[in-house]
């Protein structure tokens, strides 16, 4: 595997550690997990952009914008400037959310991944001054990676998550179908010998959740 310079405060925290591998990945978060943002960001905007549109042109053109506010219909109008109020707040809202999410997802794009750093018993992110040690018994032994020989992406999906409600294809929620349990996974994006790497975190994964059975046995019997 290719050699790197690490950070001081990261070859401190290693310490006389040993390294299974050393890599600092070309971006913060995989592309097929940003494009989507950004697709979502565009379409917030484009729908509050044809809802403001709507909004104005209703407006300068003498006429009322209906809405409804506590189950009663306003008519907002010109001559009312209190009656727009409602209306300008939530397509405000929506457009706020909508360019939110698309710069944070071009953002995201330009963004320089972090450090990474396998150990016998643990593997450490480093990014901007901020150090995160997970031990290898928190993650799942799920591995997903993409890529060639050259470079690839390494999803690492960890033990802990959340649970999200089961919607339709409307986004209604499911009566019929239980909430789903969504695990928090941690990327790897754009490294090279990304294969080797995850065989590398399956090997350790494994050794460690060996471990922890052994210890948990030999608890018992105590």
């Amino acid at each position: 595997m290719e050699s790197i310079i690490l950070p001081p405060e990261l070859l401190s925290s290693i310490g006389s550690e040993h390294k299974d591998f050393a890599v600092k990945a070309r971006r913060d978060r995989p592309l097929k997990k940003i494009l989507p943002q950004i697709l979502f960001g565009m379409v917030f905007i484009l729908v509050s952009s044809a809802m403001i549109y709507n909004f104005l042109s209703t407006l300068f053109s003498g006429g009322e914008y209906h809405y409804e506010s506590n189950g009663v219909e306003v008519a907002a109008t010109l001559n009312n400037p209190g009656s727009m109020i409602m209306p300008s707040i939530a397509i405000g809202i929506f457009a706020i959310v909508g360019l939110i999410v698309l710069v944070t997802g071009i953002i995201s794009i330009f963004k320089e991944g972090p450090y990474f750093v396998g150990t016998p018993t643990r593997l450490v992110r480093f990014q901007n001054g901020i150090l995160k040690s997970i031990a290898w018994e928190e993650f799942s032994g799920s591995i997903e990676v993409r890529g060639d020989t050259k470079k690839g992406n390494i999803e690492l999906q960890m033990k802990t998550g959340k649970f999200v409600r089961s919607t339709n294809r409307r986004g209604i929620r499911s009566i019929n179908q239980p909430d789903r349990f969504v695990h928090d996974c941690i990327d790897i994006a754009e490294i090279p010998n990304a294969f080797e790497i995850e065989q590398s975190c399956r090997k350790r994964i494994a050794e460690n959740y060996t471990n922890v059975v052994n210890s948990e046995i030999d608890t018992e019997y105590m």
